[in-house]
């Protein structure tokens, strides 16, 4: 790993040229004081966020992982985990529903040792999601009910989060679909676990992907969790 580099945000993207072009500057101005990079994980969009993002000047660095014939959120964000040079990853929505301001709280606990993962959470007190529309927050509580024995977290749908390097058990993690923090959890258990609360706030451009193809991976990956707990768990313990 190149020396010099704490921390690396990883964005995953999907005809979020628009929305990532709004966030850039306040990504950078939050990341101020950190040696960091900022990984823009692209599942060839076609929309010209390639060209934006070979644009961006540093400081800090900026990279893009073009990947072409495979999508998915999950997968985008492992891939970018994998190319990290950070000791703290971080990975964050492109659309805006994730405030980039909230970066350092994010971070901090991890670098001071009192975390090695921290989850921006819409249930914790102060949290909210005013960025959610009715059927959706129907569907994200159903969604936790259904994680519920998996994980004590109060929000493991949020894909706002911070983890240490050392707590990921990288070769494990296989998510199907968009919940990558749940994913995170159940296999690596990184602990401690601190929860931040957040403001999911709406997109700043572009149309939600989520829709029945998703529900169904989500589904999908919740059956591959609970196999992977009765089954792998210690397998897995026992291999890191």
């Amino acid at each position: 790993m190149p020396a010099g580099c704490e921390v690396s945000v990883i964005l995953p993207t999907l005809q979020e040229h628009e929305a990532l072009g709004l966030l850039r500057t306040r990504i950078d101005a939050a990341l101020l004081g950190y040696a960091a990079e900022v990984i823009v994980v692209d599942d060839d969009s076609r929309d010209g966020t390639s060209e934006l993002v070979a644009a961006w000047a540093a400081p800090p660095p900026h990279r893009l992982l073009l990947r072409r014939g495979v999508r998915g959120l999950g997968s985008a964000v492992v891939e970018g985990f994998r190319s990290a040079r950070g000791d703290i990853l971080v990975v964050m929505d492109a659309d805006g529903s994730h405030p980039p301001e909230l970066l350092p709280q994010l971070i901090d606990p991890i670098r001071r040792g009192e975390a090695a993962f921290v989850i921006g959470s819409r249930l914790a007190p102060g949290g909210s999601a005013p960025g959610l529309s009715a059927v959706r927050r129907l569907i994200s509580r159903s969604a936790r009910r259904l994680a519920r024995p998996l994980t004590k977290v109060s929000d493991p749908m949020s894909g706002f989060f911070a983890v240490r390097r050392e707590a990921l058990s990288l070769d494990h993690l296989a998510p199907v679909g968009y919940k990558i923090a749940l994913e995170v959890l159940v296999k690596s258990r990184p602990s401690p676990v601190l929860e931040v609360p957040f403001v999911f706030g709406p997109r700043l451009a572009g149309t939600s992907k989520l829709d029945r193809r998703q529900m169904g991976l989500y589904l999908r990956h919740l059956g591959r969790l609970y196999l992977w707990r009765a089954r792998g768990r210690g397998r897995a313990l026992r291999t890191r």
